[in-house]
């Protein structure tokens, strides 16, 4: 195979550990913070949206993406989550000796300061509290991997990092407010991407009930994660009618795309039901994410 032929902390084997393709996950929120700015920017005298902080939010996001995918690389392969023999998912760095445990706590010290140092100019637009969102999104990287995720609240964990905290403070880095609309929509965010979460856990579900990951689907059982998966489109459907409310219908007609995807998605899920095979839903999430968060923005902006 080829993934064999990887050497050990090969430029190869770093890229592997990055997990790039998860980087449109962080991306949306971003992207939707910022179309809501930029639209309500329109509002007021002046060039009021800045392009620099709101390139500043996406580096952010994309640093602190990467850096907590190395610390659940390296943490779920130390607490043996992590056997390349019987898991499931798409090949682990640490678990397959790509990359040394040593290299790997080295990298995750770089990424979290790389991220800081990022994330810290954002003080200057959005005000010290930007800071405190920082140190947050940095703790509750590790925390994540290391507890949340074991005791079943690794979704309340996607609902505020991957929805309320992007969304909402790359809204607020620009027009230094945050109005309902907001919060709605980045609630909508939250819950199509934790999709992504509950498809991962629902594939790992026996592996994580072995290993003692009290994740949502091992403690609601694989019927209801199922209907968990669907419900989260919906919810997101009809949080996104706040969009309509406030005069952007496009911004709720578009996202209807994404939702047909999601029960498509939904449907394959329910028909593979367990195994390796279900890492094509975890594509087709990643697919949708992307995609909702495509529409909603030009919805916006349009």
């Amino acid at each position: 195979m080829e993934e064999a032929r990887i050497k050990t902390n090969s430029l190869k084997a770093w890229l592997l550990a990055a997990r790039p393709k998860t980087l449109s996950g962080a991306a949306v929120p971003v992207v939707i913070g910022s179309a809501l700015a930029y639209t309500d920017a329109q509002l007021y005298e002046g060039d009021v949206f800045n392009w620099t902080a709101a390139l500043l939010c996406l580096l952010f996001a994309f640093a602190m993406q990467i850096d907590a995918n190395l610390i659940n690389d390296f943490f779920d392969f130390v607490n043996g989550s992590d056997d390349a023999e019987t898991r499931l998912g798409p090949r682990r760095a640490c678990a397959q000796g790509w990359v040394t445990l040593s290299a790997m706590k080295q990298a995750i010290a770089a990424t979290t300061c790389v991220a800081c140092v990022i994330g810290l100019p954002l003080a200057w637009y959005g005000g010290l509290e930007m800071i405190l969102v920082g140190a947050a999104c940095v703790v509750f990287a590790f925390l994540y991997t290391t507890v949340f995720s074991y005791r079943g609240m690794g979704d309340i964990l996607v609902l505020v990092f991957f929805g309320l905290v992007p969304v909402c403070c790359t809204y607020y880095v620009q027009i230094h407010d945050i109005t309902w609309e907001v919060v709605l929509a980045a609630i909508a965010c939250g819950l199509v991407i934790d999709a992504l979460l509950i498809v991962n856990n629902f594939r790992d579900r026996d592996n994580d009930r072995l290993a003692g990951k009290q994740t949502l689907i091992v403690r609601l059982g694989p019927e209801a994660g199922l209907q968990l998966y669907l419900g989260v489109g919906v919810g997101a459907m009809i949080l996104g009618g706040t969009f309509w409310m406030n005069g952007h219908l496009l911004a709720t007609v578009f996202p209807l795309l994404y939702f047909v995807l999601h029960v498509f998605t939904y449907l394959r899920i329910k028909k593979i039901y367990q195994g390796k095979a279900l890492n094509l839903c975890l594509g087709e999430t990643a697919r949708n994410i992307f995609i909702y968060g495509l529409c909603v923005a030009v919805g916006l902006i349009l």
